[in-house]
């Protein structure tokens, strides 16, 4: 069987990437304990503006914002699932606070691995 994968995309502020990244230091943990294998974090370098279809246009990226990507992997979709839900359940990603970036502009979904090379 193969893995899934929680993909999501936002504009962070470039000024508050350390604030970011020390709130995704800390859902990594959370995800990790409800099953996922792993987390990574990706910070913009080379994210083009487009004219009809871009990351930053898809998640409106305002002058001043770093596009983020970042991915959840886990064992499954069945994992996956009841992780979300007993994490959701225990109330621990609402301790965490307030997102650092507009959670309106976030894009996410889950995605059935198809190909892993």
């Amino acid at each position: 069987m193969m893995s899934y994968l929680d993909a999501m995309m936002c504009a962070v502020q470039t000024a508050r990437k350390d604030e970011y990244l020390r709130y995704a230091e800390k859902t990594a943990v959370l995800f990790r304990e409800f099953g996922a294998l792993g987390i990574v974090e990706n910070w913009g370098s080379d994210v083009p503006d487009g004219k009809l279809t871009s990351f930053p246009l898809a998640v409106r990226k305002a002058d001043g914002e770093t596009v983020v990507l970042s991915w959840v992997k886990w064992p499954d979709k069945a994992v996956r699932d009841a992780g979300w839900k007993a994490l959701m359940e225990s109330g621990r990603m609402q301790e965490l606070g307030e997102m650092p970036f507009d959670g309106q502009r976030m894009i996410f979904g889950g995605f059935e691995t198809v190909l892993e090379q």
